[in-house]
């Protein structure tokens, strides 16, 4: 303990107090108080001389008392008590708030100090940690508290001095993932364990301990080491999965190989699905997660894609609402509900059943399955005029096989609904366009050259539709133009289509919806945009045609599949999308294409 300083020592008089029952003492058996001053043996002093003792006694009492409170008051004048240092800085005698806010000046005025790269030894390496990175930071009010509580008894907190250390704070998690990045080639990962299947036999991964970082500890010393000696040790650990080798085992024995050991059925009011053990071997998932640990769990995704055609048998599909023509206005047409095995809660019961060798059957419930898009958002999507329209012409009538094709894709495609923000798929939307969907043989380009081909003639129908959605000024996300010129398309703003290579498609890039419809004559298909119209026009502006080429003759063998042409013309050139809105010009495409000499085909053999 802290002495008090001499001249207190010197000028205070010494008083002593008697014990309880001290029978030389008033108060004592033959006195009231119990204790009083101790008087000396001595003749028993006059009294007016003793009256004066008495009074001089009490007076040095109440100078000791008037002294003791003045102390104790300059001691506790404050909340933070007197000599009380953070990092140099005085807070004592000060209120909390004043402390904090002195502590803070100080800490604004030492940025450079508390911002400064932190030196840290990883092993063998040393590398520099940005304590912001990290959350590395002085806790200003929780220092301040301690600070508070720092003083001791009430002669320390009058006369002692001290040096509290600040309270630092620190992100546990991010500081994990700045060391585990800093450490590098020095880390040893984890090998994780886990059980594979291949087909439905199941494999062992077992586990292997890893060289890094223990995320508290390492926390700790930064903390710790901070504002102290640099480098900051943080020490390397040996990391252990919590799944053992042993555990992998018994995981193989108790679930894994008697999950495929049998199919499970599944029992609904719609008939039952059979789950066979390659569906459970493609969706039980047995790996661990970063600590090295092993939940069981069935993935939804995995054994929906799994029992796709089983499920087909229970299930229907919902119809989202969405628009038609009626009457030849657009109108909002209902959803319809589906329904659906309800999937996420299956994979928790077959979870329970996989292990047993019996009673290998669960009950499944369907659910309704609701439309993403019902009446009323289609109703507010502004389906309600003509945006653009689109027209070109064919020959041979209704009864070619290209008409045919053409006339085919047109009605696949009518009534074709756009969500704003969607992307709408030529290929998608109608499928393969194959034999057995209706599409005929028709000459169609492959390998630079005219041949019969199921769906010849959907080019046309595909050009068509980009000049619709050109003209509506809709968003390009996929077109390709023909590699020969055909007079009955714009040049450059054309395209053709052959799946799965080629595809067009479109973005609906306006806030409303966008209806397809579609018709034709013996000679021509249009094709008509329903929506709300936004600019006040588009137009095309086309360059002068370029680096020209001629056809070229070349012989085929002569054939069914041979077909033969007269030849076109190649060359360059380039087109210009123009938009405009509110009366000026708010967006110029330039589109560009360079056509193939189309040769001249003669179906006979090459002359000598």
């Amino acid at each position: 303990m802290t002495q008090p300083p001499s001249q207190f020592a010197e000028e205070a008089p010494t008083v002593q107090f008697a014990r309880f029952g001290d029978p030389a003492a008033p108060g004592g058996p033959a006195g009231p108080g119990g204790f009083g001053p101790t008087v000396p043996d001595a003749p028993e002093p006059a009294p007016r001389r003793g009256r004066k003792r008495i009074f001089l006694a009490g007076g040095i009492t109440a100078a000791v008392l008037v002294a003791a409170g003045g102390t104790a008051a300059y001691g506790y004048a404050g909340e933070v008590p007197r000599g009380t240092k953070v990092l140099g800085v005085d807070l004592g005698a000060k209120s909390k708030a004043d402390a904090a806010e002195a502590l803070r000046a100080s800490l604004s005025g030492q940025s450079e100090r508390f911002d400064a790269p932190l030196p840290v030894r990883l092993g063998e390496r040393v590398v520099e940690v940005k304590p912001a990175d990290v959350g590395l930071a002085i806790d200003v009010d929780a220092t301040v508290a301690a600070a508070a509580e720092s003083g001791g008894g009430p002669f320390s907190r009058i006369f002692g001095s001290r040096d509290v250390a600040p309270v630092v704070t620190i992100d546990v998690a991010k500081a994990d993932e700045v060391l585990r990045g800093a450490l590098g080639k020095d880390a040893q990962a984890m090998r994780m364990p886990a059980v594979t299947f291949s087909g439905t036999t199941p494999k062992a991964v077992y586990p292997k301990p890893g060289k890094g970082i223990d995320a508290e500890k390492s926390a700790q010393a930064l903390r710790e080491g901070w504002l102290g000696i640099h480098p900051v040790p943080v020490p390397l650990v040996e990391i252990h999965p919590a799944t053992s080798a042993e555990d992998v085992d018994k995981l193989i024995s108790d679930l894994a190989r008697p999950a495929v050991a049998a199919p499970v059925t599944v029992t609904t009011d719609r008939g039952n699905v059979t789950v066979p053990p390659a569906a459970i071997a493609k969706s039980l998932v047995l790996t661990a997660d970063k600590t090295g640990k092993i939940d069981p769990r069935v993935d939804e995704k995995k054994l929906r894609t799994a029992l796709a055609a089983p499920l087909a048998k229970v299930e229907v599909a919902p119809k989202d609402a969405t628009m038609a023509l009626k009457a030849g206005k657009p109108a909002v047409v209902p959803g319809v509900d589906g329904h659906r095995l309800d999937t996420g809660a299956l994979t928790k019961d077959l979870l329970a059943v996989l292990p047993k060798a019996d009673g290998r059957t669960v009950t499944g419930t369907i659910t309704t399955a609701k439309p993403k898009v019902t009446e009323e958002a289609v109703a507010k999507l502004g389906v309600k005029e003509i945006v653009s329209t689109f027209t070109t012409e064919f020959q041979g009538g209704l009864s070619s096989s290209r008409s045919h094709n053409i006339v085919l894709v047109s009605k696949e495609t009518k009534g074709a609904f756009v969500m704003p923000g969607a992307t709408f798929s030529l290929n998608t939307h109608t499928g393969e366009r194959s034999y057995p969907q209706g599409y005929k043989d028709a000459p169609t380009i492959v390998g630079g050259k005219l041949v019969p081909g199921a769906g010849g003639g959907v080019s046309q129908f595909t050009t068509t539709l980009f000049n619709a959605t050109y003209y509506a000024g809709l968003e390009d996300v996929e077109h390709k133009p023909h590699s020969y010129y055909f007079s009955r398309y714009p040049p450059v703003i054309e395209s053709t289509i052959y799946p799965p290579h080629l595809d067009f498609r479109f973005k609906n890039n306006t806030p409303y919806g966008l209806l397809i419809d579609t018709s034709f004559t013996s000679d021509s298909v249009t094709v008509s945009l329903w929506s709300t119209k936004i600019y006040d026009s588009v137009k095309t502006e086309w360059g002068p045609r370029r680096n020209v080429t001629q056809p070229q003759t070349r012989y085929l063998d002569p054939g069914p599949t041979c077909i033969e042409t007269t030849g076109l013309p190649g060359f360059s050139q380039d087109a210009w999308r123009i938009i405009r809105k509110g009366g000026k010009e708010v967006k110029r495409e330039k589109f560009s294409w360079t056509y193939q000499a189309e040769p001249r085909f003669v179906c006979a053999k090459a002359p000598a």
